[in-house]
């Protein structure tokens, strides 16, 4: 398992404590099922998405360091960029380097860290949950470990799109129970790819709809 620097873990646990503070008092972040929060090994972190306030609400869930990929610009001057790395952030070229990003997703992974990805991709509206791009069923299936999937409501409202303000708002985080990889030998089968990631829309939605019906 890979370790991370005693300062960084220390950085993150520091600036956690604000944003958590933050989105109980600002966001009245209200958590439910923290319980299927995996304390230690690899997993997948699958919430919806529907505000860049996603990233920081998610965070409540659990105390320990979650991973983002983040744009390799971000990395661009050495001590933002130590602080992204301290935050948890990796950088990854988008586009033409999808290949790349899933090998560091990978290796994030097989360090024995918790990795968010957002499974809609972009940021979409609404409660229906769009449909799954593959990459969060096929790192859990290659890594062989457990998706939680998320369901967010009210984020929409906390950072609107094309605002650029923090607005007051209430947001409910609903956590469900993992899903478990496919118990496989060698090469994970498609199917069992394609499997996962419809089991994984199938909960989201039932997420969905019950942080909805809580906010």
């Amino acid at each position: 398992m890979n370790r991370a620097p005693r300062w960084e873990l220390a950085l993150y646990a520091s600036v956690r404590v604000l944003v958590v503070a933050f989105c109980r008092i600002w966001w009245r972040v209200r958590i439910v099922g923290a319980e299927h929060m995996p304390s230690e090994g690899a997993f997948v972190l699958a919430p919806v998405h529907r505000s860049n306030a996603d990233t920081f609400v998610v965070s409540v869930l659990t105390r320990r360091r979650l991973r983002y990929m983040g744009k390799h610009t971000l990395w661009k001057h050495k001590l933002p960029g130590r602080f992204m790395t301290a935050m948890g952030g990796f950088a990854v070229r988008r586009g033409s380097a999808d290949r790349g990003a899933l090998r560091q997703c990978a290796d994030v992974l097989a360090g024995g860290e918790p990795l968010v990805i957002f499974p809609e991709g972009t940021r979409q509206s609404g409660p229906k949950v769009a449909e799954l791009q593959e990459g969060a069923a096929y790192l859990a299936a290659r890594a062989g470990v457990p998706i939680v999937p998320v369901g967010i409501a009210g984020s929409e409202q906390a950072i609107r799109k094309g605002s650029k303000g923090l607005h007051r708002a209430r947001v409910t985080v609903v956590a469900g129970p993992p899903i478990l990889p496919p118990s496989h030998e060698g090469r994970v089968p498609r199917s069992a790819i394609r499997e996962m990631s419809m089991e994984l829309s199938h909960a989201l939605q039932e997420l969905q709809n019950e942080a909805v019906s809580r906010n």
